[in-house]
């Protein structure tokens, strides 16, 4: 077909340029299907929305002020959209977060179908299924970044600060998951206020889930060649806002 791929977008746009550029993409996408174009010539339309880590982080960052801000732009893929991901899938960054309902990845990064893989796990805690659906973003999509968002009021975390005896009454498979976490919250310095507490231990829980994921011998090379970055998140429900963990001295453990 004689439409070429359009240049990547930038990350940062007036909202009404965004909207002319959204515009654009579904006359090109409605033209390719009204002339029979192939699903991998519609695919190729769709744009990279990131071309390195930095434009990655800065592309979540913008996403976010647009929804803590009340003015997300609600990115969801009509149904031409749709098909153009059906012969694969570009994301440009891969999320780790946690399960709570309180947090949905995609919404609150303000980002469509087809932007974020994002693995979901309470505490948001690096197992082997997690971290082996991380490599295969490295791997086999590419990705630009690695982000661990942990969460105001993570009841994951909360319960790894509770006694061993009481956890001793949970079930198996949720005692191993939380132990996961007690490494992290273990020297915690004494504070008063529950509520730092419990913020403190989720981003220290953070900073220990990017260092084991930094280790990791797929994740190791991919940041030594410049491919992606991991960085850490927490995320304030209460606002809306997402505080970004991204310079060494924020994350060492």
């Amino acid at each position: 077909m004689s439409d070429s791929a359009p240049d990547p977008l930038p990350t940062s746009l007036p909202s009404d340029l965004a909207a002319d550029l959204a515009a654009d993409l579904e006359r090109r996408i409605l033209d390719a299907i009204r002339r029979g174009a192939s699903m991998e010539d519609i695919a190729d339309l769709r744009p990279s929305r990131a071309g390195g880590p930095e434009e990655a982080i800065r592309a979540l960052k913008d996403g976010n002020a647009r929804f803590f801000s009340g003015h997300a732009s609600r990115p969801e893929a009509d149904a031409n959209q749709r098909r153009a991901q059906i012969m694969g899938q570009t994301p440009f960054a891969a999320v780790l977060a946690c399960s709570d309902s309180r947090v949905p990845v995609e919404i609150v990064f303000d980002q469509g179908l087809g932007d974020l893989f994002v693995v979901r796990v309470a505490g948001n805690v690096v197992g082997e299924s997690g971290l082996g659906t991380l490599e295969y973003a490295t791997r086999h999509l590419d990705v630009h970044l690695i982000v661990v968002m942990g969460h105001e009021g993570c009841g994951a975390v909360s319960s790894a600060l509770l006694p061993d005896e009481i956890l001793a009454e949970e079930p198996e498979h949720l005692r191993r998951l939380i132990a996961r976490i007690q490494p992290s919250v273990r020297d915690l310095p004494p504070i008063r206020d529950k509520k730092a507490r419990l913020r403190e231990a989720v981003l220290n829980n953070v900073r220990y889930q990017v260092a084991y994921l930094r280790e990791q011998s797929v994740i190791r090379d991919a940041e030594a060649r410049g491919q992606l970055r991991v960085i850490g998140a927490f995320y304030e429900i209460g606002s809306g806002a997402v505080d970004f963990l991204t310079e060494e001295e924020d994350l060492r453990p």
